[in-house]
């Protein structure tokens, strides 16, 4: 069990105060989730020209934020950051210690974070001879959704995404971006909790691990928003005014590769959905 945390910004200008709320609130949420996961913790913060920044160690969130660090790296806040990532551990594979298997992780063009357990990481290594950095089977997941190319959003919520993640066997919810792509945001939920809000006075999309993180820290504004279970989404910073809480694209994550080739995959996905991403009862780790 670990705790995800998470902003994706539309890209704007901001005043210093709007700036530091922001960072407020994603400190709130990522000391919320800190129940969730001591043994290690960790942020990323994404600009939109790809460049990224984390700070990760084998110390409690509460730890983290009271080191200069992890001030020194809010203090760059600013216009131009599209993106944050946060992750509390409690881990299932791979030390602390070695911080390679802390998150965010690091794979390639793709940084991410990610809660459950993935049960064929090692196999998935060996067949796709991906070079893999720590031992954690979470890097697998980013190591399968860092492309060959920069993809768009309609090229990643096609057959290319949904047939990468059928090739996973476990539970997980995640928060990833392609660097070459930082407005969009990845994020995959089976068996495993994600919950997100769309805060419309700083025009930017929340996400943690239990909706009751955002309710304490944007109040009666948050209700049950719990994203479906066993799909994927994609979010565009560049749309969050017109879409809000809206993915751009949702896929199911089927259960197997074989029967996604046999049954086949329905490339036309999406486009802006019409309601709410379709919630269902939070299973609890």
């Amino acid at each position: 069990m670990c705790g995800l945390s998470g902003v994706l910004l539309h890209p704007e200008r901001r005043s210093p105060e709007v700036w530091r709320a922001i960072g407020n609130t994603f400190t709130d949420c990522f000391l919320f989730s800190e129940s969730r996961g001591r043994d290690a913790s960790g942020v990323a913060i994404i600009w939109a020209n790809g460049i990224c920044q984390v700070l990760k160690m084998a110390v409690p969130a509460s730890s983290l934020v009271a080191m200069d660090g992890y001030g020194q790296l809010l203090e760059r806040l600013g216009d131009g950051v599209i993106c944050i990532l946060g992750h509390t551990r409690k881990p299932t594979k791979g030390s602390p210690e070695l911080n390679a298997n802390n998150h965010p992780i690091r794979a390639g063009h793709v940084i991410g974070v990610h809660n459950g357990v993935i049960q064929n990481d090692d196999d998935l290594f060996k067949a796709h001879r991906f070079t893999r950095s720590g031992q954690v089977d979470s890097e697998v997941i980013f190591r399968l959704l860092d492309a060959p190319c920069a993809m768009s959003a309609e090229t990643m919520g096609s057959r290319w995404l949904e047939m990468r993640m059928a090739e996973l066997e476990g539970t997980f919810a995640t928060l990833s971006v392609d660097i070459r792509r930082p407005n969009l945001l990845v994020a995959l939920r089976k068996d495993r909790p994600l919950n997100l809000h769309y805060d419309g006075d700083t025009r930017a999309l929340y996400f943690s691990s239990r909706y009751i993180y955002l309710r304490k820290a944007f109040g009666t504004a948050v209700v049950n928003e719990t994203i479906g279970d066993d799909h994927g989404y994609i979010f565009d910073a560049n749309q969050l005014p017109r879409n809000a809480w809206h993915p751009t694209f949702e896929f199911p994550i089927p259960g197997d590769v074989s029967a996604l080739e046999n049954a086949g995959v329905n490339e036309n996905l999406g486009g802006m959905s019409e309601q709410r991403p379709p919630t269902g009862k939070e299973r609890q780790p």
